[in-house]
């Protein structure tokens, strides 16, 4: 096994992880930086009639991201034990899929890629999340063509190395 596939999952995951959790203390607390962006995203929903679509209530929350991104953060961990290596692929596909929502929002929506005056660095994390889920799923596209063909052997034994 040649050092970047064994070693660069490894840091990709703890990398991505550790940016989705440092972010859950925004969402989970409601911070006005939270309130800022999803009151922006909010307004702009409602604007074509979808009220409450990311409301705190709407199915597009911070808590809903929030609990995605949580989710996706243990299943990354998981996924560093290569006895779990099909959650950890899960995880990905969980963080890839948020991350193209964000970055989608920020691109394509009145929020911006500077909507809390950061110089854009919350654009520029779900970027490199994004990049970071991209390299995973190539490295470990044997395990995720395996997980398409057969989805419920994620339930299965573990793959073996």
């Amino acid at each position: 096994m040649s050092f970047i596939k064994k070693y660069l999952p490894i840091g990709l995951s703890l990398f991505s992880a550790a940016i989705f959790i440092d972010s859950l203390r925004f969402k989970f607390t409601d911070a006005p930086e939270t309130q800022e962006i999803f009151g922006r995203l909010d307004a702009w929903a409602t604007s074509f009639g979808a009220d409450g679509l990311f409301d705190k209530t709407g199915i597009f929350s911070q808590y809903v991201i929030g609990s995605a991104e949580l989710v996706a953060s243990i299943l990354l961990l998981l996924g560093l034990l290569s006895r779990f290596i099909k959650f950890g692929v899960l995880g990905n596909v969980i963080a890839l899929s948020v991350m193209m929502g964000a970055i989608s929002f920020h691109l394509f929506t009145p929020l911006g890629t500077d909507p809390n005056n950061d110089g854009g660095l919350l654009f520029v994390m779900a970027i490199l999340v994004w990049l970071s889920q991209v390299v995973m799923l190539w490295l470990r596209r044997d395990v995720l063509i395996r997980l398409i063909r057969k989805p419920f052997s994620l339930f299965a034994a573990p793959l073996e190395d």
